[in-house]
């Protein structure tokens, strides 16, 4: 019943360093809990008006006596749930209230006394049935996440039964007893098959994958931080949030800072990256080699490079290569890019060196000079497909030459041309690898809706409402 909220609440397992600052905070609002409550209840609704129930039999005292009875083909053709609640007990968990429920049910009868024996079909109505649950996300002895039912109390009123074909005295007395067992099965085994689908939840969700890959090169790890923290009006789970390199989960060389998520409930949803989070994703990435790239004659999309443009426009290099040859760029990073997340504003700020080739007749390569390069880019952020996508923009670019086999020259020379070559070749190339996107945590069926992103100092945060796909 609870499915969705816990797939929500859950959206990790496995323990680690508890108390650590997170990479990733998730904030569950009172609105989500509603959607929640209300897509568990029909979950609910469904599953108990298909399923088949075990037989009833046994017996009941009467008189010198007893009356055997046998209810089968027990079947639910309608629940309706009027009034239902979900709240949140802070330092606790979450509480779900259902009231004044009721069902209606077909089945088969049967009673044997001593004196006589009768059997038929019945419509049962079941009214003013109250259930109150509350779940708790404890730790298990291993240092993982659990969700169990900590209390739970099943209430009914009032039952009706509608015999076909009896009337009078008989009827009174079949009613009688059979109403006795119908509520003493009711309410002593409502609260232990409310505990067995929790535990049914539970093993669906430790089976969700928390170490996620993203590519070849990168995996993120969305494991649980710390306890979930249940507060009046939301829920708050803080998350590891680290980005490593593919099979290397060696701890990156960065603390992550604390930070908080402002008291919004206009979502259901809230998901809050921090700059630690996109950090760690540059360090995993310039670890894995990620931050190079070679362009050559037969790569290069917009034009053919060779030692005669650079000629054309630096004297020494054609003094250098009389021969025309092609040329091919080799662009490295030779820092870890630095992520700043400041109010509207995703930026990176990359320093490499771009060191020029010429390719000769026999494929072997020639240095001519090495730049040193430093790139202030920055990144839109967008959703798609549950996956958070980014798209690279070039601010300001800085050259500085150094060094050079062909002598020196005013490196200002060729800033237009590299800049072109930047823009050309190597944004579109980051821009390909940033549009497979980031996969977001995994939520159990559930899909967001509506999605929207600020940034603001210290870390990103999506605002979504959710969907949940049964």
């Amino acid at each position: 019943m609870v499915k969705i909220c816990c797939s929500l609440l859950l959206l990790s397992l496995l323990g680690g360093q508890l108390n650590a600052n997170p990479g990733l905070k998730v904030r569950i609002t009172q609105k989500g809990l509603e959607y929640a409550k209300e897509v568990g209840l029909e979950i609910l609704k469904q599953n108990m008006e298909k399923d088949h129930f075990p037989d009833l039999s046994g017996y009941e005292k009467f008189g010198l006596g007893n009356v055997k009875y046998n209810i089968s083909r027990i079947h639910i053709t309608a629940v309706e749930f009027p009034s239902a609640s979900i709240s949140l007990v802070p330092g606790t968990g979450i509480k779900l209230v259902i009231g004044n429920a009721s069902l209606t049910i077909d089945m088969n009868w049967n009673i044997r006394t001593w004196m006589f024996k009768d059997s038929g079909r019945s419509t049962v109505y079941i009214s003013k049935v109250f259930v109150t649950a509350i779940f708790s996300t404890p730790l298990d002895n291993t240092g993982h996440t659990s969700i169990a039912l900590t209390s739970c109390r099943t209430t009914s009123g009032d039952i009706d039964i509608k015999l076909s074909g009896k009337s009078g005295f008989l009827r009174n007395f079949f009613i009688k007893y059979l109403k006795k067992p119908i509520h003493r099965s009711l309410v002593t085994n409502s609260c232990p098959n409310i505990r067995s689908g929790i535990q049914l939840i539970d093993e669906d969700l430790r089976s969700l994958n928390v170490l996620m890959p993203i590519d070849d090169l990168a995996e993120v790890d969305y494991s649980l931080n710390s306890l979930p923290a249940v507060f009046q009006p939301f829920i708050d789970l803080d998350l590891k949030g680290i980005v490593y390199p593919a099979g290397n989960y060696t701890g990156p060389p960065y603390v992550a800072a604390p930070f908080t998520i402002p008291d919004q409930s206009d979502s259901m949803l809230h998901l809050a990256f921090s700059e630690y989070f996109f950090q760690t994703s540059s360090f995993a990435y310039y670890t894995a080699g990620a931050f190079s790239i070679t362009i050559a004659e037969e790569t290069c999309s917009y034009f053919n490079i060779s030692t005669e443009i650079f000629g054309s426009i630096i004297p020494e290099v054609a003094k250098y290569s009389v021969t025309p040859y092609p040329v091919m760029l080799k662009l490295t990073a030779t820092e870890i890019p630095i992520i700043s997340l400041e109010q509207d504003s995703f930026t990176v700020e990359i320093r490499g060196s771009m060191e020029v080739f010429a390719v000769l007749p026999d494929s072997a390569t020639q240095s001519l000079f090495t730049m040193n390069i430093a790139a202030n880019t920055s990144i839109a952020l967008n959703i798609f497909d549950q996956k958070l996508m980014g798209s690279l923009c070039l601010n300001r670019l800085q050259f500085s030459l150094a060094h050079s086999n062909v002598g020196f020259f005013e490196i200002s020379l060729l800033e237009n041309i590299l800049s072109y070559i930047l823009q050309t070749e190597v944004i579109p190339s980051a821009n390909a690898k940033l549009s497979k996107g980031f996969p977001l945590p995994n939520l159990a069926n559930v899909t967001l809706t509506r999605p929207h992103i600020t940034i603001v100092q210290g870390y990103m945060l999506i605002s979504t409402d959710v969907h949940y796909k049964h």
